[in-house]
């Protein structure tokens, strides 16, 4: 049996499916012997020396985080800067470890997180402690470079497709005498993937959604405008999907919400959405609604995508693995193998080639016009929706969720100060 314990902790906004890859980390460890504890609230929970016991969670109970959404043990937004300015913070890490005997790092994140990994490893070495680093991909943006797909993005995917399928049903049938336009903001702050996948809700030309506004190119009201009047004219109402970080061509998003930013730096988007219906409505005169999906984009998971419930397990027991094989600082990464069978593969991935660096959508994946994707996009998209998660269902006709007992271990420190 392996001395030591293996450390794990969510970063970052959670998914549907980042309790089912914390359910295969623990699994994996578990028929290893490894102990794992669990930092609460993300990277904060190790600086605090807030750790939690896993072992004394039953086994059900980890099966059940599988299909349980959330994020089981916290998550928090928090970034380390360089380890030249926040020595002290990676130094404190370091200790909490020592003091817990943590010989494996795993951080469920994005290119924050991947980034934060690579940097503890890093002081490690310097201070010739044993330690193995390992990032775990999760975002619903889908904008981690390397790995073709990511966790949490699929069922994100699945999410928006469908629900902009069900209300353009909606809208079509009330167009007559009411709403015209509908317009749906979709998270993505730089990279347009959640607001492209609603493009697998249609199949022809004119179904919706029949505009789609990435941040990959930029917003020109005059010809937003113009196409929504020749959509309704065509077809008699029009479906936009939106994503939250559409810019300007000087680069302005345009809309935030006041210029806040949030601890991550980066500007806090939202409203978008909101503000094309009020110039729709200012300069056409049509009848809008519009939707801010938010959180309901990562927390469904009454509709996650099977394709993504096993990929966020199969990184989960691949981040294992490479950590007790020693395979420092990597993350395991997706690769596809085929399009048409869809199939796919676990690779390991240096962290720094993961590490604050984004994933955009290519040209190729986006139409002429500017307003849609293309057949390369959707081949791309499909096969990352397909099928449905598993998901216990009880008498109340609501989802039958697990919650943890959380039980912290004694802490052996001073109290942090920073």
């Amino acid at each position: 049996m392996s001395k030591g314990t293996l450390l794990y902790a969510q970063s970052g906004g959670v998914t549907a499916v980042i309790n089912a890859t914390a359910s295969a980390v623990i699994a994996e460890a578990r028929a290893s012997r490894i102990k794992v504890l669990a930092a609460r609230n993300g990277i904060l929970g190790a600086l605090r020396e807030d750790l939690i016991d896993t072992s004394r969670e039953s086994a059900a109970s980890i099966a059940a985080l599988a299909h349980t959404p959330g994020g089981a043990f916290g998550s928090c937004r928090y970034k380390l800067k360089s380890l030249e300015a926040d020595r002290a913070r990676y130094a404190r890490l370091l200790e909490v470890f020592r003091a817990h005997d943590v010989r494996w790092f795993l951080y469920n994140g994005g290119n924050d997180s991947a980034d934060t990994a690579l940097k503890v490893s890093q002081l490690a070495r310097e201070f010739d402690y044993p330690l193995t680093c390992v990032g775990v991909p999760k975002t619903i943006d889908n904008d981690l470079a390397v790995t073709d797909t990511c966790p949490g993005f699929g069922s994100a995917a699945k999410y928006t497709a469908v629900s902009v399928r069900e209300a353009a049903l909606d809208v079509a049938a009330m167009a007559e005498t009411s709403t015209r336009v509908f317009i749906y903001e979709a998270m993505g702050r730089h990279a347009g993937w959640l607001a492209a996948a609603a493009g697998l809700a249609g199949e022809n030309p004119d179904d919706a959604p029949q505009i789609i506004l990435l941040p990959e190119r930029a917003y020109d009201e005059a010809a937003f405008l113009a196409k929504v009047k020749q959509v309704v004219a065509r077809v008699g109402w029009c479906v936009v999907v939106a994503s939250e970080g559409i810019q300007s061509a000087d680069g302005r998003f345009v809309a935030d919400a006041g210029g806040a930013t949030d601890s991550f730096g980066h500007t806090q988007l939202g409203g978008v959405a909101s503000y094309l219906a009020g110039r729709v409505k200012a300069e056409l005169g049509y009848k809008v609604h519009w939707t801010l999906p938010d959180y309901l984009q990562r927390s469904a998971r009454h509709v996650a995508s099977k394709t993504d419930w096993e990929q966020a397990q199969a990184v989960g027991r691949a981040a294992v693995r490479f950590a007790l094989a020693g395979r420092n600082s990597v993350m395991p990464v997706i690769a596809r193998t085929s399009d048409a069978p869809y199939r796919w593969k676990i690779e390991a991935a240096p962290l720094s080639r993961a590490a604050n660096h984004e994933k955009k959508m290519p040209a190729g994946f986006i139409r002429r016009d500017g307003f849609g994707i293309t057949d390369k996009a959707r081949r791309y998209l499909q096969p990352l929706i397909r099928g449905e998660a598993p998901l216990p269902w009880g008498r109340d006709g609501l989802p039958k969720y697990v919650s943890l007992k959380n039980v912290a271990v004694a802490r052996k420190l001073p109290a942090w100060e920073g």
